[in-house]
């Protein structure tokens, strides 16, 4: 493996080739499963040689900012990356970042959100107003989100505006728009519940009739009814038992996509970080456990899955992200059914509650790829690094004072991770999370459950 002088990039296994004026270098990434990049992952592409009369040679990158033997001179700039979003999904992204140096600049609802309490840079203002979005964007290097709510239109304008936004919004609509997903989805071949748009109560009885096998008695009900914007956590969703039930959903006069109630035995994820030069990875597939609508309890990798469906889950996951130009995390939610097969229900383009056990379980966590893949750089390794680990979420209940409970939680499991969002507790709502790893799968569910349950004050011994 010949390497160029200039060139820092350690050898391993597996190559990529990339072109450094004429000649071809090879370079060495981690072995995982992976796209191949479309330029090298040490950017040698950017490197040009100069001979200098009399002197050494040295290399220069873009902006003719030397490099002395692998140093840089004395002129050093890290990048900025704005965060459109307060929530815990942007403070733990930020988290990631700190090691890096890497700057964040925030735009949050309040200075009480989550992640306004740690970061340094913060500006309180609405993301759905044009001209608060591109004033925030001054001095971002690039924009990336938290939640998918922007208006697509702004993210078109910031784009026209010369600024990077990642995911773009040409794939961020997927994500916004359940009606647009679900067309996309169906041009691509990807597998879905059966669905459409529905106007009302009676197109949706319609819709659930169209579901019945020739000669099969009943209405076809249940269905479920989604808004096609907006629903998150079980918000926007409805289990439709009959007609009458079927009007609520059309009040507030957003359209409505009704889907068939598949009969799954347990839902799954699989998790992808895709790169602008189209360098991808992906996490092992999880099993994903809700409770009314809210997930409770991820478990990696899922427990008892094929290989062959775990693969098959993580190769749509990839196609799915080239296909729709995703840059940045995907989390595709799935429903594995009865009889074997995977229906792709819900898409996220940020990182994702699936994704929280990688904070200390994989290699490089799903925040630390997110904040690599917006700023092109490398994709981390996304494998894990215990046989198993266990994520439970932390709801809020009647016991606010949560930081007394540490003590029991610490003194009982020393291994034990705990991750709090800073956030007022209140009945049902996420405020932090726990992660446990091991070997033993019913010891690591065990202790996760019982720190998070004790921390809710829903366990008391």
């Amino acid at each position: 493996m010949k390497h160029f002088p200039w060139c820092r990039q350690p050898p391993s296994v597996g190559l990529v080739v990339c072109r450094a004026g004429e000649r071809a270098v090879e370079h060495a990434i981690q072995p995982m499963l992976t796209s191949a990049p479309a330029r090298c992952l040490c950017m040698c592409s950017q490197v040009r040689k100069e001979a200098v009369t009399g002197r050494e040679n040295r290399a220069y990158h873009r902006g003719n900012r030397p490099l002395w033997r692998g140093r840089y001179s004395w002129s050093v700039t890290f990048p900025v990356v704005g965060m459109v979003g307060g929530g815990q999904l942007a403070r733990m992204t930020h988290e990631a970042g700190i090691p890096l140096g890497i700057k964040f600049k925030l735009l949050s609802d309040t200075p009480q959100d989550s992640a306004a309490q740690v970061v340094g840079e913060v500006v309180v203002g609405d993301y759905r107003d044009l001209d608060t979005l591109r004033d925030f964007a001054r001095g971002c290097d690039v924009i990336t989100f938290d939640h998918e709510h922007v208006p697509t239109e702004h993210l078109r304008a910031l784009e026209a505006d010369g600024i990077p936004v990642r995911p773009g919004p040409d794939a961020l609509v997927h994500a916004q728009d359940k009606g647009v997903m679900r067309a996309k989805l169906d041009a691509i071949g990807v597998p879905c519940p059966r669905h459409r748009i529905v106007t009302d109560a009676a197109d949706v009885a319609a819709f659930a009739a169209e579901g019945l096998a020739e000669g099969e008695e009943g209405d076809g009900f249940p269905v479920i009814l989604k808004t096609v914007r907006g629903g998150y956590d079980g918000k926007g969703v409805w289990f439709v038992r009959s007609p009458e039930e079927a009007a609520e959903p059309f009040r507030a006069g957003v359209p409505v996509l009704a889907e068939e109630k598949v009969d799954f035995a347990r839902e799954l994820a699989a998790n992808v970080v895709r790169s602008p030069h189209g360098q991808a990875v992906a996490y092992p597939v999880v099993e994903s456990q809700q409770v009314g609508g809210v997930c409770d309890t991820v478990i990696a990798p899922a427990p008892g899955i094929a290989e062959e469906l775990a693969l098959q889950a993580q190769e749509l996951a990839l196609r799915i992200a080239k296909e729709l130009g995703v840059v940045g995390h995907l989390a595709v939610e799935l429903f594995e059914t009865r009889d074997g097969r995977i229906l792709v229900n819900e898409l996220a383009m940020r990182p994702h509650n699936s994704g929280h056990w990688t904070q200390d379980g994989a290699v490089t966590s799903q925040f630390a790829n997110h904040v690599r893949a917006v700023l092109d750089l490398p994709l981390g390794d996304p494998r894990p690094r215990a046989r198993w680990t266990v994520m439970a979420n932390v709801l809020g209940g009647d016991f606010p004072d949560m930081y007394s409970a540490y003590l029991h939680c610490m003194a009982r499991d020393p291994q034990l991770k705990i991750h709090m969002y800073g956030k007022d507790v209140k009945p049902g709502r996420k405020v932090g999370h726990v992660n446990t790893y091991g070997d033993d799968l019913d010891d690591v569910l065990e202790r996760a459950r019982h720190a998070a349950g004790y921390l809710r004050g829903t366990i008391t011994e």
